[in-house]
């Protein structure tokens, strides 16, 4: 157990050992297969998991399929993809809500029986308007003094599809008063006449979330039922279902969802965006989503760090996302390897250079971590900078390349430049420069120092690349009050096929990741099978976290 960690469920869990209330640790991982999994959804993965692993239990992976209309198989297989790629293995610990079907049916026809469960003729809208409001108490349903009898030939009429979708749903008989609305009599199954996609066409009605949710976490045993917050008042109707049932009882934890700037939470609205097309699907680079993080190139190591690292709290509070691109940058600047791109060129020709000469020159594959090695890149006549390295004319604090001015060129030498040449429309084309071969690699033998180090890629043996350049999803900051859509990022996304890379890059596999020297980390996108080299931006260097950090204080 990790004895380094502290929290406020740690803490119980720890207190529930020690009073023998349970056992044995026993987690679960519940997703919805409704959608993609998200960045939220990646700070409940490494608790449930890390719970488990801390306190030598188990961690159960468990679809809460309950509703085939929205559910799809793709769905189950990119979650798993997902769960996977953080690191986490559940093993033989793979369930379905809708693997106790059965057993549900039988738990309802139990509470029937009981008289604690009714079925109710009410409409949806009829439904929300007996339920009452926050400041009224509700109105009890016409049909909640059913016979026992009658209301078990219902229910077994609305499961062999007798009744249209919409007319009937077993409703819990509690309390129409109570000031909590999750216990006005919730609903526990609706006639839907749709093929799940496992159960196929074997059921017509199907179990609500909150009925089917800690019915399924008894089933397995489960010892701790974390959720977040919003479930905090639906722990009253957890509880009760279980204590009528007296079946196994876990301890419902709740604990504060993941909210990020810039961000939207929300599998709904995110398949929105995948719908309308605002994104390329949903692991667009662009999207909060795993696999959206996962194709930008984002570490799974470094999602793992930021959820430890904000840690758990009983309120509501927002990160910023340049926290989380902190951990991401910290993670690649340790292992991503160097090369050098260009991503805006202008050619510049080396008047001194011999016209048919080339070298290899060494290069560091990364000053973080000296056993990658080193590699040769090739250097000739004419080169190619970024354009924004140089100015005809620069202001006062501006130290790259300039008329008359000496830079050095990354493992390269020192040059100055002799001459500008224009095209038609005065737009600068290309420099003329001379290079001093006895600075190959270092400083000048004469003790001369120049300001700027620029890096280069030769012309004749560069590849090149499409770049795509991407930056916030949103333009506002808290998403919570303003319309998701009107604050989409239209220039979120921006294509550079302009890029040159060292020739080391031509080989780049899909997965592949490489700081580009002073633009920033990079990542070999799928699409490089068959559209040429591709390249995700993945973060650029600059820590803007530090600065906000440094801002807040």
């Amino acid at each position: 157990m990790d004895q380094g960690k502290t929290d406020f469920i740690r803490e119980t869990i720890k207190k529930d050992l020690k009073e023998g209330r349970y056992e044995k640790i026993h987690t679960r991982f519940p997703p919805e297969p409704n959608g993609y999994l998200h960045i939220g959804h990646a700070k409940a993965i490494c608790l449930n998991f890390e719970l488990a692993d801390e306190f030598k239990g188990i961690c159960n992976l468990r679809f809460d399929d309950t509703n085939p209309t929205k559910e799809e198989p793709e769905y189950v297989e990119a979650i798993k993809r997902d769960i996977a790629w953080l690191g986490f293995d559940w093993g033989l610990n793979e369930y379905y809500a809708s693997d106790y079907f059965p057993k549900l049916y039988d738990f309802a026809v139990k509470l029937i029986k009981g008289g604690k469960a009714y079925v109710c003729d009410l409409d949806p809208a009829q439904i929300r308007e007996y339920r009452g409001t926050l400041t009224s108490p509700g109105k009890e349903s016409p049909y909640r003094e059913r016979t026992v009898e009658e209301n078990l030939r219902l229910f077994e009429d609305m499961r062999s599809g007798k009744f249209p979708d919409g007319s009937r749903v077993l409703r819990a008989k509690i309390d129409m008063a109570s000031p909590n609305l999750n216990m006005r009599d919730p609903v526990m199954y609706r006639i839907m006449h749709q093929r799940h996609h496992r159960t196929k066409d074997k059921w017509c009605i199907y179990p609500t979330y909150d009925w089917a949710h800690g019915q399924s976490d008894s089933i397995e045993g489960i010892s701790h039922s974390i959720c977040t917050l919003e479930f905090e008042d639906h722990r009253p109707l957890y509880e009760w279902f279980l204590d009528q049932l007296k079946i196994h009882h876990p301890r419902q934890l709740e604990f504060a969802r993941l909210n990020l700037t810039h961000t939207v939470m929300s599998k709904r609205m995110l398949k929105i965006l995948v719908d309308e097309k605002y994104v390329n699907g949903w692991d667009d680079p662009r999207m909060p989503t795993l696999s959206g993080m996962r194709r930008r190139g984002y570490p799974p190591d470094a999602i793992r760090n930021f959820c430890s690292a904000i840690g758990l709290a009983k309120s509501e509070s927002t990160i910023e996302i340049e926290y989380l691109e902190h951990f991401v940058r910290e993670d690649l600047n340790r292992k991503a390897p160097r090369v050098m791109g260009v991503l805006n060129p202008l050619k510049v020709i080396i008047d001194n250079y011999p016209e048919e000469k080339d070298e290899e020159l060494e290069a560091i594959n990364n000053p973080e971590d000296l056993s990658a090695g080193t590699r040769k890149i090739p250097f000739s006549r004419v080169i190619y900078i970024e354009k924004e390295d140089f100015m005809e004319d620069p202001p006062k604090k501006f130290y790259r390349l300039a008329p008359g001015r000496e830079v050095r060129l990354r493992y390269a030498y020192f040059i100055r430049c002799i001459g500008v040449k224009k095209d038609g429309n005065g737009n600068i084309s290309e420099l003329h420069c001379t290079y001093d071969p006895s600075t190959k690699g270092g400083d000048a033998p004469d003790g001369r120092k120049v300001r700027a180090t620029l890096h280069w890629v030769s012309a004749k043996h560069s590849v090149g690349a499409e770049l795509r350049l991407y930056d916030k999803l949103f333009t506002t900051e808290d998403l919570s009050k303003n319309d998701f859509k009107k604050s989409f990022n239209q220039k979120s996304l921006k294509i550079n096929d302009l890029c040159r890379l060292e020739p080391s890059t031509r080989e780049a596999e899909p997965g592949q990741i490489y700081q580009f020297e002073r633009v920033g980390y990079f990542h070999v996108d799928p699409d490089t099978t068959t559209k040429g080299l591709v390249f995700n931006k993945t973060a650029g260097l600059k820590d803007q976290w530090a600065k906000i950090k440094r801002k807040n204080k």
